[in-house]
């Protein structure tokens, strides 16, 4: 990934963490976030978004289906530092939901707008759909959608 792009990317995902911040929804890591069809949710990003993602995140067994996301382990996110705007923004706290909402799309917006101002076409799909295409690096260098399986025996 362009590293520029990246820096713009993540520019507006820190504007956001600060207004989630300022807010201070409560989170209790009941992992719901991340296990979509069983709390009725679905994560959609965006193709910037999953550039950032899929240069930086752990490596993952494909196929990727919309139940869950895999990089949930134990409850607790292992891409958090890549994660995208919408794993930032969303906590299950009702007190949260509808700022929730607008610190997403306010976020959104200035993502389509970089998107624009850069000639990018804007793409928007489920998570899985990105990590399924997906062909980037992990963070260790290894090509993420695969398993590094332990050596045995050697």
């Amino acid at each position: 990934m362009n590293p520029e792009i990246e820096a713009r990317v993540r520019e507006i995902y820190a504007s956001a963490d600060q207004a989630v911040a300022a807010f201070g929804p409560k989170c209790d890591a009941s992992g719901r976030c991340c296990r979509f069809t069983e709390y009725g949710h679905m994560l959609f990003i965006s193709q910037l978004e999953a550039d950032v993602l899929l240069a930086h995140a752990p490596a993952y067994a494909k196929p990727v289906t919309r139940d869950f996301c895999p990089f949930q382990v134990d409850n607790l996110c292992t891409a958090r530092d890549p994660r995208p705007l919408g794993c930032r923004v969303y906590f299950c706290d009702p007190a949260y939901e509808e700022t929730g909402q607008n610190i997403s799309e306010k976020h959104l917006a200035e993502l389509k707008k970089l998107a624009d101002e850069l000639s990018l076409p804007w793409r928007y799909a489920p998570l899985h759909v990105f990590l399924n295409e997906g062909e980037g690096t992990g963070l260790a260098g290894e090509e993420t959608g695969r398993i590094k399986l332990p050596v045995v025996g050697g």
